[in-house]
């Protein structure tokens, strides 16, 4: 009684106090930053491994790429340059040259960035056991400094976008070489970028606190500090921002939660791509999901669009593919099997299942996570299906997946929008894991091998698409995975913090901080 009584105190206060959060009138600009992370603590700031929601948004503040997407967009047509001031192609796309800005400097005194550096990192980015993307770099025949600021790549073979693979994104980022090696293993969590933001400390746990990086070369950017805090627990979150000990938070993709900020004074909400597509991935070698029968089953018993409703439409749509609707090379048409109670217990009990079965399935602890795992189950229940739900905290649930822990996989995920990407990192054979390039094949399906190669050397655009269109019907005929929704990107700040830009887009999947960012007075 006297704990409730005590978070009754604090939360009548913090709401006592959001009338007054954002002050009309101010001495000063703000100059720190106060971010909530959906997140328990950090897992990985080396941007080659960086795979969860939260460490992708923090390590695109550090670092950069070659190039990079135009600020608040996902749309490739905007790639504009980043570290590389100018480039230029060979008439058949397979050598490309890079000239870099010169004197762009390292964070922690590391010095002015060069080719070797360059080098070193799409190297690094090029190898299994220094990243977690390396399949996407492996058309790269070879990269090369020419001079101090000019860096060659040949390809073996053409790409669909060889500039996709080094944007501000995933296995495209540039990290210091010197920095690298002399921090071994501790990279990870001491980091060095040429990005507007440098690494300061961590609180495991707590936070992970950076400073501006003053010799940014676009600028020294407008906000001195930030304060990337550790709130796992959406409700945490909401309370911090509105008790005013946080500037912006990750929001939580609910609808009752979205009607009840869009009315607190003095915040505003960003709702933006990409969607990140949610797929159920069913472990194809283990039992019974070696049964494609009781794939099916899975397929027919959950319900899309009753999950989609339930998150709500201001932000949530039904998936129509097993990749992103807004990949080049979509197959809309792809033969998705209908909610159909009826046909999945049908298909179980062909499959030995009349009574039903029980699966066990390891479930983050984020809060999205956590109530699509809900409504899966209480969608697989109708079907006779007992879905009991381990859940973990989010980065460990990243670990144990990727030992194939679970044999279901929830998985939301947005990509590079060109349908290779997504099609290479969660379908094809060689990125199940457990194998050399393990990506996250979650479900070791390998029946689009054939088609996904194929089209990432096709030349005619068109026959391209239309191999990616048939991979993705093999895939659904096989049952890799279920298609379930895609869901924006949610966050809530003051609205007196201005990105600098229109927030339409952020593939780090959090707000991008650029030196133009700042507090209005």
């Amino acid at each position: 009684m006297k704990y409730q009584t005590h978070l009754s105190m604090r939360l009548l206060a913090a709401l006592l106090a959001s009338a007054a959060l954002f002050p009309a009138a101010a001495n000063a600009a703000q100059t720190e930053l106060r971010v909530g992370a959906a997140s328990a603590d950090i897992g990985n700031l080396d941007p080659h491994f960086a795979s969860s929601t939260s460490d992708r948004t923090l390590v695109a503040w550090i670092y950069g790429g070659l190039v990079r997407f135009a600020p608040g967009s996902t749309d490739p047509a905007t790639i504009e340059g980043d570290l590389a001031e100018s480039w230029e192609a060979s008439s058949d796309n397979l050598v490309w040259t890079f000239k870099l800005h010169p004197g762009v400097q390292w964070q922690h005194g590391y010095g002015e960035v060069t080719a070797d550096d360059v080098v070193f990192s799409l190297q690094k980015s090029a190898d299994p056991k220094r990243s977690a993307f390396a399949t996407d770099y492996k058309a790269i025949k070879s990269v090369e400094a020419v001079d101090s600021h000019t860096v060659r790549i040949t390809l073996a073979n053409p790409v669909p976008s060889l500039l996709g693979l080094l944007t501000n994104y995933s296995g495209g980022f540039i990290i210091s070489k010197k920095a690298y090696e002399e921090r071994g293993e501790n990279f990870t969590r001491n980091p060095v970028g040429f990005g507007p933001f440098q690494f300061e400390s961590v609180e495991p746990g707590v936070a992970v606190n950076l400073v501006s990086h003053k010799a940014y070369f676009r600028g020294a950017p407008k906000i001195e500090k930030v304060t990337y805090r550790f709130l796992n627990a959406a409700a945490g979150r909401d309370l911090a921002f509105t008790a005013g000990e946080i500037d912006v938070a990750a929001g939580t993709t609910d609808q009752r939660w979205l009607q009840r900020m869009k009315e607190m004074p003095g915040a505003k909400i960003d709702i933006f791509d990409p969607a990140e597509l949610t797929v159920v991935h069913l472990n194809r070698n283990q039992k019974p999901f070696d049964d494609i029968r009781v794939r099916q089953a899975i397929a027919h018993a959950i319900n899309p669009g009753e999950i989609a409703q339930f998150r709500g439409a201001d932000f949530t749509r039904v998936a129509k593919s097993v990749i992103p609707s807004n990949n080049l090379g979509l197959n809309a048409e792809v033969g998705l099997l209908p909610h159909d109670l009826d046909k999945a217990k049908s298909l179980l009990a062909e499959a030995g299942y009349p009574n039903g079965l029980t699966i066990k399935m390891i479930s983050s602890q984020m809060p999205s996570y956590a109530t699509t795992d809900q409504l899966l189950q209480a969608q697989l229940a109708k079907a006779g299906i007992t879905l009991q739900l381990e859940p973990v905290e989010h980065a460990t649930w990243h670990q144990m997946i990727r030992k194939d822990l679970s044999p279901l996989v929830d998985y939301g995920a947005a990509r590079f929008p060109v349908a290779d990407t997504y099609l290479t990192q969660f379908y094809h054979s060689k990125s199940g894991i457990g194998e050399p390039g393990q990506v996250t094949n979650f479900s070791h399906c390998n029946v689009a091998d054939q088609q996904i190669d194929a089209a990432r050397t096709e030349v005619d655009p068109k026959k391209q698409i239309e191999l990616w269109q048939e991979a993705q019907k093999l895939i659904v005929a096989d049952v890799c995975g279920v298609p379930v929704t895609e869901t924006g990107q949610v966050w809530i700040r003051k609205d007196n913090l201005d990105w600098g830009f229109e927030l339409k887009g952020s593939m780090s999947l959090g707000p991008l901080l650029t030196e133009q960012s700042h507090f209005t007075e």
